[in-house]
């Protein structure tokens, strides 16, 4: 078994050598005066399995995500951060082929952004998107100059179900952001079918911006849940700048109506206005979780998310949680951060699962659990990365409180992981290499079950 992995912290650099290490860290401001963290080298470790390209022959530009529609087996969607989100169709005959699915490099009321942690983030499908042909999609943009960070509400072509109609566009949350970089940005429809939206806290670094410690300021920090079908009993979202309104005046989603926050006259000991509450937040105080997965098996949701100085953190992500950022960074006091050292009353942060530190990686990226058949021996296990060091890891649950782990491969530049809808295998998007990947024994090793 590997040592157990340092924290992340996730950053875009445009392209990423294998063995180079990553982007110097963001420098802590200056009171207290302390040096900034040294960069770790990249350590490079024995392990069993290495990655091999899932689809020979196809390239992709800065890939960094992968989604897959429901009950869809012959299909797999695969972002680019630079724009565009390509459709790999056929899975289920002998050539798959990647044709266009949505070209976001020229939205129509603003510039997309791709600098820094910006491009098209996320991807998610509705449980009726066979017959709906709806998607919702996370980017970033400029709009009269100014960053923002949006979800919207795309559909298919009617008689083209690879292609979406970019007029079709509704914007749902468009979010003014000041920093490039923390912006979470993954869409995931859970068992409920409502649409949980990841976000980190605007960036800056030590949390310069002061959005993590707040559930009444706007859209950051957090895991968000809302109701894209508009069920009855759901409310509408308390008024904000970032919420879009259609043409009655109204949200064009709302809040489900057992959301945890709702109502909430308080925070960390602080009175608070319930109308001013951002009562989509499923969870809080998060730094910038990167990938968010839901098991199928279990319908818990596992969160990884990107550390500042010293670690990495995997948690999971349940209604009302409070994570810690920024008075914790993974199990630690982080005393940097606009709270200072001093914690905040009623204040009690959820550990996480997993931690690593830096000599482990430095920018988790989220995974998911392996259900698959050809290696039985990980079934049921966490399988993550880290994004700089490329450390492939296999997180197993134990009966502590933090789960034991394994270092299956290594391979820098891993921005996103999927499940191959054929086999439910784990895919690797890798924005370095520009490939999709899998997992594969190395010739030396026998750790997969023998398929024809």
């Amino acid at each position: 078994m590997n040592p157990p992995l340092p924290s992340l912290r996730l950053v875009w650099p445009a392209l990423l050598a294998v063995a180079t290490p990553i982007l110097a860290q963001q420098t802590p401001p200056p009171a207290p005066k302390k040096p900034a963290p040294e960069k770790p080298p990249i350590v490079f470790v024995e392990t069993d399995y290495e990655l091999v390209d899932a689809f020979p022959g196809l390239k992709f530009e800065m890939p960094l995500g992968i989604a897959t529609a429901p009950e869809d087996r012959g299909r797999l969607f695969v972002l680019e951060k630079t724009g565009r989100i390509h459709v790999v169709a056929g899975l289920d005959g002998a050539t798959p082929e990647k044709k266009l699915f949505l070209d976001l490099t020229k939205p129509r009321d603003g510039e997309l952004a791709t600098e820094s942690e910006c491009g098209v983030l996320g991807l998610a499908f509705p449980p009726d998107h066979a017959k709906s042909g709806r998607c919702f999609v996370y980017y970033s943009l400029k709009i009269d100059g100014s960053l923002h960070q949006r979800v919207s509400r795309f559909q298919v072509l009617p008689d083209d179900p690879d292609r979406v109609d970019p007029a079709s566009e509704q914007p749902l949350i468009t979010q003014a952001d000041e920093a490039g970089n923390h912006n979470g940005g993954d869409l995931q429809f859970g068992p409920d079918g409502y649409l949980y939206v990841s976000t980190g806290d605007g960036g800056s670094g030590n949390d310069k911006l002061d959005n993590g410690r707040f559930i009444n300021k706007g859209f950051h920090a957090a895991i968000l849940r809302i109701d894209v079908d508009r069920k009855p009993g759901s409310l509408p979202p308390n008024p904000h700048p970032a919420v879009n309104l259609g043409a009655d005046g109204a949200a064009l989603y709302t809040v489900p109506a057992d959301n945890p926050f709702i109502g909430r006259d308080s925070h960390h000991g602080q009175p608070i206005d319930p109308q001013t509450v951002r009562t989509e937040i499923w969870a809080t105080g998060l730094r910038n979780p990167w990938r968010i997965h839901f098991d199928p098996a279990t319908g818990r949701l596992f969160a990884g998310d990107v550390g500042q100085n010293l670690y990495e953190e995997i948690d999971l992500i349940v209604a009302g949680g409070d994570y810690g950022w920024p008075h914790r960074e993974g199990l630690h006091p982080f005393t940097l951060g606009p709270g200072g050292e001093q914690d905040p009353a009623d204040f009690h942060p959820i550990a996480p699962i997993f931690e690593y530190p830096r000599v482990v990686g430095m920018s988790v990226t989220g995974g998911v659990v392996y259900h698959g058949e050809r290696f039985p021996q990980h079934r049921g296990k966490y399988v993550f990365a880290d994004y700089a060091t490329g450390r492939v890891i296999a997180l197993q649950e134990g009966g502590g409180e933090l789960w034991s782990d394994e270092t299956l491969a290594q391979e820098p530049g891993i921005a996103g992981i999927g499940l191959d809808p054929r086999d439910g295998e784990v895919l690797f998007a890798n924005m370095a290499f520009g490939q999709v990947k899998r997992l594969q024994p190395k010739e030396s090793k026998g750790n997969a079950t023998p398929t024809n």
